[in-house]
C-alpha cells in the first residue's frame, strides 16, 4: 500500500506506506544515525551531516549533498514525543534566519504482513505548504521512502 493526499486548506501532507518489516526496526531506521544515513535525503542528495540527540527534548540537525558537492542549508527540529516502536514526533526546519517550521508525525502501526508507516507533516503556513509542495516535496519524500524499503530489504 501507498498512499499519499495534498489536504491545502490545512497545509498538510500525508503519507501512508506498508513494509514488510517490523515496527521495531522502521522505528530505528528513522531514530538511530546509522541507519538515517543509509537511507535519507533523496538520491542524489545523500544526508552528509547527521546529528541526532533521539529523546523527548533533544534535536537533530541534517544536511543533503547535491551532485555538485555542494552542501545545502543545515535543517532540523526538536523531539516532541517519542513511543517507542510507535510514533515519532518533531518540528522541523532550515537552520535559516526567518525560516518557517513544520511538524512531523510518523506513526509505525503492525499490521499482519509488516507495519504500515504513517507521515503527516503539517506546514507552519499556507505559503510554506505551497512553496515545499510546488518544489517536490511528495516525490522528494516517496523517493525517501523507497530507499528506505530497499534498506530495509538489504
Amino acid at each position: 500500500m501507498n498512499e499519499s493526499a495534498l489536504f491545502p486548506d490545512f497545509n498538510t501532507v500525508t503519507i501512508r506506506r506498508r513494509y514488510k518489516s517490523s515496527a521495531a526496526l522502521l522505528f530505528a531506521a528513522h531514530s538511530q544515525r546509522e541507519h538515517l544515513l543509509r537511507w535519507f535525503g533523496p538520491q542524489p542528495y545523500p544526508l552528509t551531516v547527521c546529528e541526532v540527540d533521539f529523546r523527548v527534548g533533544g534535536s537533530f540537525r541534517f544536511a543533503m549533498t547535491g551532485p555538485d558537492g555542494v552542501q545545502g542549508p543545515f535543517f532540523g527540529g526538536a523531539y516532541r514525543e517519542i513511543v517507542q516502536d510507535r510514533r515519532i514526533v518533531y518540528d522541523n526546519g532550515f537552520h535559516l534566519e526567518g525560516a518557517e517550521r513544520m511538524l512531523t508525525i510518523f506513526t509505525f502501526e503492525d499490521r499482519e504482513d509488516g507495519t504500515e508507516l504513517g507521515m503527516v507533516t503539517i506546514f507552519g503556513s499556507q505559503a510554506m505548504y505551497q512553496d515545499h509542495v510546488g518544489q517536490g516535496f511528495l516525490i522528494g519524500a516517496g523517493i525517501g521512502m523507497d530507499q528506505l524499503a530497499a534498506f530495509l530489504e538489504a
